[in-house]
């Protein structure tokens, strides 16, 4: 099996780390970097990236390997902090998280992704233009989420089938997460905030759902 690290954005290397071979990128991986990675790492039968950075940089690099269809390899996550994705993926930081992507088994996970095309590791929130609030409808499968006004959507993935759960902010109730393969929301116009980076476009209506082939998570 070969390792190869992935550090991005200057992120510490931890010492059970140091000696693996590494390749510097930016915060969100530059896809040149990963298409000349990802072909030396094919050459072994087993190969394994570990990525030390934040939920954006692992979602960049996982939807680079969707879209080359290179969900085979190997994907250890090593965040320098907690983020929602270590907690929904139970990753642990820093140095027990290094161990973990190092010495762990790859277990097959649900991909989540968005129909843009870009996958999602931590939490995805929705909100309305300009501040104001989110007004449409949305469902979890068959489930309704909500209709009318809400504050925020909020959608994350799971690390165990069905895939995603979402819930809605009312001001200050208990969230109520719905779990399901995928949620749909239709709405006047949205704008959305996928693991840290919010996009400029409005959107009338904005899908998350489990991808048919999950990716290798070394837990």
């Amino acid at each position: 099996m070969s390792t190869h690290v992935l550090r991005c954005d200057g992120a510490p290397v931890p010492i059970a780390l140091a000696s693996l071979p590494l390749t510097q990128t930016s915060a969100i991986p530059d896809t040149g970097v990963l298409d000349e990675l990802l072909p030396v790492m094919a050459a072994d039968s087993l190969p394994r990236l570990i990525v030390l950075g934040e939920d954006a940089g692992l979602a960049a690099v996982l939807t680079h390997l969707m879209r080359t269809e290179r969900l085979g390899v190997e994907i250890g996550y090593v965040p320098i902090d907690r983020t929602y994705g270590s907690r929904a993926y139970e990753t642990g930081t820093g140095s027990a998280a290094a161990k973990r992507a190092l010495e762990g088994k790859a277990i097959a996970t649900p991909l989540i992704r968005d129909d843009t095309g870009k996958v999602l590791i931590g939490r995805a929130t929705l909100v309305g233009e300009a501040g104001a609030k989110l007004e449409g409808e949305a469902y979890v499968d068959d489930t309704r989420l909500f209709t009318g006004k809400v504050a925020a959507l909020h959608v994350s993935p799971m690390l165990e089938m069905p895939g995603l759960h979402a819930t809605v902010q009312r001001g200050l109730r208990k969230k109520r997460w719905v779990e399901g393969r995928a949620m749909q929301l239709g709405t006047g116009g949205a704008i959305v905030t996928r693991d840290g980076i919010t996009t400029d476009r409005v959107v009338k209506r904005s899908t998350f759902y489990r991808h048919h082939e999950p990716w290798l998570l070394v837990r």
